[in-house]
């Protein structure tokens, strides 16, 4: 299992009932840059930082309980 963060945040905004142009203006960026998050595997980090508290959701936890299952694993 791997998480696709663009994905999840994609989500996210869709079940906050939020706008791509809505989020667009949040983070200062354009609706284009928008689409190449969603469709973008990693992301840096001060831009998730950003988007965690715009969409109230801690995305980092999910990157580090994936991180914790892949360690326990081995």
């Amino acid at each position: 299992m791997s998480i696709h963060i663009g994905n999840l945040i994609k989500e996210h905004l869709e079940s906050n009932g939020q706008s791509v142009t809505w989020f667009a203006k949040k983070i200062n960026r354009s609706r284009s840059t928008c689409y190449d998050i969603f469709k973008s595997d990693n992301i840096d980090t001060i831009l998730l930082r950003k988007i965690c508290e715009i969409l109230n959701y801690d995305f980092f936890k999910d990157l580090s309980d994936e991180i914790v299952q892949k360690l326990s694993e081995k």
